[in-house]
């Protein structure tokens, strides 16, 4: 039986990671976040023998799901996102698409809640509803490997925005400490962005570490 397959990949121009997630023995696949690079992704894929069946967006900023449209054509995956997110797919404004030169996402196959269960082959990944950066903004945790996907929730030493319309920081820090900080120390993070020392991090480190959660710039988010 073979490992999980799991790679980070920074996409685009905007500092973002994408996930390629899959089961080397059923080859299923699934992709976090296809923002950009769609071409190179789905070549990752195909290196390792495994189909990408699946799109899973963190949340709906179109610096996250520029790539759906693409991604989608190009594999037939189905586009996964949360119920509070999905609306937003198709009101992402001109505007935004053309400051990132973007395209607007297709709209989801799959709606997710709190609680459900993405699998992808023999491997199932929580979904952890995290609003505050956005309404419907997640994070994925596989207990089997100690991973977790932390899109624009919880970043390597800070953490996501929260001067958008309909975000909230005290909503946000409620779900870093109930859903996130509950987790295992020994728990991998692995966020949304490019934007820390290092790619990756740990639940222990960013408890003891991260100042928006432990420290004097907590206030500035509330």
């Amino acid at each position: 039986m073979k490992e999980i397959f799991f790679r980070q990949i920074e996409v685009g121009h905007h500092a973002v990671f994408a996930y390629l997630i899959g089961d080397p023995d059923t080859r299923e696949a699934a992709v976090v976040d296809p923002a950009d690079d769609v071409d190179h992704l789905i070549d990752l894929a195909r290196e390792r023998d495994l189909n990408i069946h699946t799109i899973i967006n963190t949340h709906g900023h179109v610096d996250h799901v520029m790539g759906n449209a693409e991604m989608k054509e190009k594999t037939g995956a189905a586009i996964a996102i949360h119920a509070d997110e999905a609306e937003y797919l198709s009101k992402i404004g001109q505007f935004w698409l053309d400051m990132f030169n973007a395209r607007k996402s297709p709209p989801a196959d799959t709606i997710l809640h709190d609680g459900d269960v993405v699998s992808v082959g023999r491997y199932d990944w929580k979904v952890l509803h995290t609003p505050g950066h956005t309404p419907g903004g997640i994070c994925l945790y596989n207990v089997d490997y100690g991973y977790c996907l932390t899109g624009d929730t919880l970043f390597v030493g800070s953490v996501g925005r929260v001067d958008g319309p309909k975000a909230s920081g005290r909503q946000m820090l409620e779900a870093i400490q109930a859903k996130l900080l509950s987790l295992p120390d020994e728990t991998a993070i692995f966020p949304g962005h490019n934007y820390g020392l290092r790619p990756f991090s740990s639940i222990a480190e960013e408890r003891v570490g991260n100042p928006f959660i432990n420290g004097d710039m907590a206030g500035m988010i509330l």
